[in-house]
């Protein structure tokens, strides 16, 4: 057998109907990632509030949020993690609330429990999100779906919450602005 009789993908003509490969596609630009992040957190709000009004099953409201027009806008894995995140350490998390808010947080509205619960867990879990952009993120949502005046309440409790949960971060922000 000769070489001529096993083609190499060299031997084809350029104008052959072989395909041509694709370059990857390009990462998302850091605002499209904002975005999507930004979308991930009103979702995943969406199924807090569903999980503190009816104690439903994590899997059922992840399964459940999934299916929602657009939710192919989400950074999925944040979805995730804070979906699955804020619903397996509520309790801890509450710990940390229960020091800084005014009352007990199962008598928040669900919508500022959610959205503080998002705002904990960002600031103890999420280090790759500046705590000023957590809670300002935060804020955000309670603005989108919250009360009146509840984005304030979120940003006076988150404040304090990221002196707690990451203490050198603010100590070294606070340090700077002098």
């Amino acid at each position: 057998m000769s070489s001529q009789d096993h083609p190499s993908a060299f031997d084809a003509a350029p104008d052959s109907a072989a395909p041509t490969p694709t370059p990857n596609p390009t990462p998302p630009r850091r605002t499209d990632m904002r975005s999507m992040r930004r979308r991930s957190r009103d979702v995943a709000l969406q199924g807090l509030y569903q999980w503190l009004l009816s104690g439903e099953d994590a899997g059922a409201i992840d399964a459940h949020m999934r299916e929602q027009e657009n939710f192919d806008e989400c950074d999925a894995a944040h979805f995730d993690a804070l979906l699955h995140g804020c619903i397996a350490e509520a309790a801890a998390l509450d710990a940390v609330l229960a020091k800084l808010v005014d009352r007990r947080t199962d008598h928040l509205s669900p919508v500022e429990h959610g959205v503080l619960l998002i705002g904990a867990y960002e600031l103890k879990h999420c280090i790759d999100i500046p705590y000023k952009v957590a809670i300002n993120e935060a804020v955000e949502l309670a603005k989108r779906f919250g009360g009146t005046d509840g984005h304030k309440y979120v940003n006076g409790v988150l404040d304090k919450a990221a002196a707690e949960l990451r203490p050198l971060e603010v100590q070294a922000m606070r340090a700077a602005r002098r």
